[in-house]
């Protein structure tokens, strides 16, 4: 090994090798690197049992200057848990079926060859990552990322309740099916939550979703004014009481959200129209709930058990992810202000 190849920098590419062209991207991410000046890459592929969190710290501790990582959803959650405070950037290279974070960054979803440009020649930025920490029934406690959205409740049983080969095929469209077939049985169960610097509530659920981002697929805004950048967390709690209650509940996200807020006029609709209590929004920089009884728990779309208490803290600005030169997104503008302003 010369002495130009062991000061040079190095990447590290983190992959699922059943979601991605593996050869393709391989060649694609040692061509970069060559035509940058780095060392010859570091390549890790993740298994059932390593989502990509195990092999990210490896990649870590051998001193690597930026991480990619390919996969699904889950395999990005895994990952940045990983990289979370590490000051590495990571490039994410959408691939599989949902790419929520790649979609909530308005990163190109089908060219993966300008995302691994990326990250030997764009720009950084950092965003907020949400952590959860699990009490389960028998008093065990585990703690995971999230850097999308994360939920008790609903939310966690549709995510349960969809078939991983329907998913394969027709992508995010499954989760239609799971939700079907989880609103036949959802009843509501009694929580008491609370957002840091405010009073305990308590209250009849259906589900309590946490977002660090609100965009969903098909142009639906789950939450429109969540931001990955302003060091807080939107939050939903859903309860309606009745088939009405989810009627107003769909015409919240998919026309009111998506849709009117678009539009001044829209807007000025919304402000007029009376509120009901369908859906109930606040934010904070991190929320506890407790619930009587194990309810599921998802994050990032995975659904991680059943736990009785969830205690929710995000990790403002711990995460710096690598975007093209140039690139912006309604996600990153607070992060772009705010460094301006500086």
């Amino acid at each position: 090994m010369t002495e130009a190849s062991r000061t040079a920098k190095r990447a590290a590419l983190v992959y699922n090798p059943i979601k991605v062209d593996a050869d393709a991207l391989r060649a694609s991410t040692t061509r970069h690197a060559q035509d940058a000046g780095w060392a010859e890459p570091l390549f890790f592929e993740t298994t059932v049992e390593d989502l990509g969190d195990e092999v990210a710290r490896e990649a870590l501790d051998a001193g690597v200057d930026a991480v990619l990582v390919a996969g699904g959803d889950g395999t990005v959650r895994a990952v940045s848990e990983a990289m979370s405070g590490s000051g590495v950037p990571l490039t994410i290279v959408p691939s599989g079926t949902g790419n929520l974070l790649a979609r909530n960054l308005r990163l190109p979803l089908d060219d993966s060859d300008t995302m691994v440009r990326a990250t030997f020649e764009g720009e950084t930025q950092p965003i907020d990552v949400g952590f959860a920490r699990l009490r389960r029934g028998d008093g065990e406690t585990v703690e995971h990322a999230f850097v999308v959205m994360g939920g008790m409740g609903l939310d966690a049983a549709m995510i349960a309740n969809t078939s991983g080969d329907l998913k394969k095929k027709v992508g995010w469209v499954a989760y239609v099916d799971g939700a079907a077939r989880s609103l036949v049985k959802a009843r509501p169960f009694p929580v008491m939550y609370q957002v840091p610097g405010h009073r305990m509530h308590r209250a009849n659920v259906q589900s309590v979703l946490i977002a660090n981002c609100g965009s969903l697929p098909a142009g639906l805004e789950l939450i429109p004014e969540a931001s990955i950048a302003d060091g807080e967390l939107d939050i939903a709690i859903f309860q309606p009481k009745n088939p009405l209650g989810w009627l107003l509940v769909w015409r919240r996200v998919a026309w009111d959200n998506s849709v009117l807020r678009r539009f001044r006029a829209g807007r000025e609709i919304l402000a007029l129209r009376t509120r009901d209590n369908s859906i109930r929004y606040t934010k904070g920089t991190g929320i506890d709930v407790a619930a009587s009884a194990p309810q599921p728990v998802q994050l990032d779309g995975d659904e991680f058990g059943e736990a009785t208490h969830m205690a929710v803290r995000i990790a403002a600005g711990s995460l710096l992810v690598a975007v093209p030169e140039g690139h912006t997104s309604p996600a990153l503008a607070a992060v772009r202000a705010a460094l301006a302003a500086d």
